[in-house]
């Protein structure tokens, strides 16, 4: 029986368990978060469940210390943090995620980003990777809350949308056509709209990158 199938005998389930969090251990394809008005993003569950690709290292070659990945997932950039010797923690309000992460030999802890955070403003680099600014659907709220748990002159680096975006959406997570989440809020921003809501939030814009054809990332330092 299908993701499809299954999660259209009963009613969505919360995404962080149920069909969704199954797929970060075999990944399907056509996972999509959706709005009531048709719009569909697709969810790049696959890349995000396997090891990390040469986009990847080049946020992993500018994190320093210790580090802190919010929205961790699978895990695929806390085991290669660990590898290269970081002190690195993976937050995620999937226990599947934050199974699968201590499965690749990386340290994580169920929760969320608006709730107790280890070691709340010692970090040396934060990370929201994968689209995670979208984390409760507002991107300066969510920034405000990242400033916290950094040290002044900690980093963040946020993987922005690849066009010049600022959106805020209430979704479901579907497999096919089929709802596999409750109601929750989303947010999309290019860099933008990060760059905006980063200043007005504490933060100073450092660097902006993109690898063609594929990611952008916008790099902030904490304001002292």
């Amino acid at each position: 029986m299908s993701i499809s199938e299954r999660q259209l005998i009963g009613s969505p389930e919360p995404w962080s368990r149920g069909p969704y969090a199954e797929a970060m251990f075999a990944p399907v394809g056509d996972i999509t978060l959706r709005d009531c008005e048709g719009w569909t993003f697709p969810l790049e569950v696959g890349r995000w469940s396997r090891l990390v690709d040469p986009t990847d290292r080049t946020v992993l070659e500018r994190c320093s210390g210790r580090v802190l990945d919010l929205g961790c997932g699978a895990g695929r950039l806390v085991e290669a943090l660990a590898s290269r010797g970081h002190t690195v923690l993976g937050i995620d309000v999937s226990p599947v995620a934050v199974i699968s992460t201590v499965c690749r030999g990386g340290p994580a802890r169920s929760g969320t980003v608006f709730g107790p955070v280890p070691d709340e403003g010692t970090w040396d680099t934060a990370l929201l990777m994968d689209g995670n600014i979208g984390i409760g659907g507002d991107p300066l709220h969510l920034l405000r809350r990242v400033h916290d748990l950094v040290h002044p002159g900690g980093l963040l680096i946020v993987e922005a949308a690849p066009t010049e975006v600022d959106e805020r959406r209430r979704v479901r997570i579907h497999a096919g056509q089929a709802a596999i989440s409750t109601v929750f809020a989303w947010a999309r921003a290019g860099s933008g709209a990060v760059v905006r809501y980063a200043r007005l939030s504490g933060w100073s814009p450092v660097e902006e990158w993109t690898v063609p054809g594929t990611r952008h990332f916008v790099a902030l330092r904490a304001c002292v």
